[in-house]
Order: structure tokens, then sequence, then C-alpha cells
């Protein structure tokens, strides 16, 4: 796990960073939204982005 950053280490962030940090957020809103415009249950919603969150979490403690 070398390759994890804790961000409390790090602040102050850098502005790139801060900036990928609101577009990431914005578009997760975004595609959260269109979801459930489209009709989508929030519990399919909610373990897709569990889902999501956890493989990335396997990919970070594994690599």
């Amino acid at each position: 796990m070398s390759n994890v950053t804790r961000l409390r280490h790090v602040l102050p962030m850098s502005s790139d960073i801060n900036a990928a940090v609101i577009t990431l957020d914005k578009a997760i809103a975004d595609a959260v939204d269109t979801a459930k415009a489209a009709g989508l249950p929030q519990g399919l919603i909610v373990s897709l982005l569990h889902g999501h969150a956890h493989a990335q979490t396997h990919q970070m403690v594994t690599q």
C-alpha cells in the first residue's frame, strides 16, 4: 500500500488536486441525478456506487 496517500498528510492540497476532486464529485452527483431521473431505484444506485468503491479499494490495497 505504498502508493496510497493520506490526504491529511499532504494538506494543503494543490489546486490541481482540488480541481480534480471537485470535478469527480460533480460527475458523480450528475450521474446520480441522471440515474434518479431515469427511474433507477435508490438502492440500486447505492449498491452500484458501493461496488465501485469496493473495487477501487481492493485495487489500491493489492497493487
